[in-house]
């Protein structure tokens, strides 16, 4: 069990690595078309993560609570939302200028701060042996922010090698922005392991982050432009895919 939760835990921060690691044979930044297709395929498996490896999770965890068993989620769910708001508001991502360069990294790194806590609170409930937890809905919710966090890698890393930087240094630039998401998820862990009657609102609190990441930046950015159908596709895929993988295996 331990070794699988250090795996999952280690998915999202292998996305950014793999995503960062472009700089050393791309001149340029993603294709729109790939960024589209990762986009909406990442978007789809965190919503769906989200609904049930989270949310449904957090409703059954609250169940004590009779009629009001959904006021955990709801307030966790907030929690999430207003969370990343916060985020975004302190330091915003479109800023993507030289002058800006530093600021995209803070934007990107504190980003990763709350989904590092998304695949640690699943764990910790699966650690914890909370019903409804699955070990194939922990590692979907992983695998999804580690298909966002691969051009989010690449967004870090390219344009500064473009600005002069070396490629070994973009590199290490890249991957540092995703050196949280483990720290984040240990520290998710060790926490909610030390108060689980809180669960139900660490779980719903990384639903609303996820969900405010994809309604926020994923969705717009898969819907812009051109071939949006390619992003829409991929995002019903995705969805699909861990719906059935969950209900299947879980």
């Amino acid at each position: 069990m331990i070794i699988d939760i250090v795996k999952g835990i280690s998915v999202p921060f292998l996305g950014t690595t793999l995503g960062a690691f472009c700089v050393f044979f791309l001149k340029n930044e993603l294709s729109k078309g790939m960024q589209k297709a990762l986009t909406g395929f990442a978007a789809g498996v965190m919503v769906a993560a989200s609904i049930w490896s989270l949310l449904l999770p957090a409703l059954e965890q609250g169940a004590s609570l009779g009629m009001w068993k959904f006021l955990p989620a709801v307030i966790g769910f907030w929690i999430g939302i207003l969370f990343l708001m916060a985020i975004d508001y302190f330091a915003p991502p479109e800023c993507i200028d030289e002058k800006c360069k530093n600021k995209l990294l803070l934007a990107v790194t504190l980003h990763n701060i709350p989904e590092g806590m998304a695949v640690g609170v699943i764990y910790a409930g699966l650690l914890s042996g909370a019903e409804h937890i699955t070990e194939i809905g922990a590692f979907s919710l992983a695998l999804g922010i580690a298909i966002q966090n691969f051009p989010e890698g690449a967004i870090i890393s390219l344009p500064l090698c473009t600005e002069g930087m070396s490629k070994k240094r973009a590199f290490i630039y890249g991957v540092l922005s995703g050196a949280v998401e483990p720290v984040a998820a240990v520290f998710t862990v060790w926490a909610a392991s030390l108060i689980v009657p809180l669960l139900p609102y660490f779980l719903s609190f990384a639903a609303g982050a996820m969900f405010y990441v994809v309604v926020e930046e994923l969705i717009p950015e898969m819907s812009a432009g051109k071939h949006s159908n390619i992003g829409t596709v991929l995002f019903s895929f995705g969805f699909t895919l861990m719906l059935t993988l969950d209900v299947a295996l879980g």
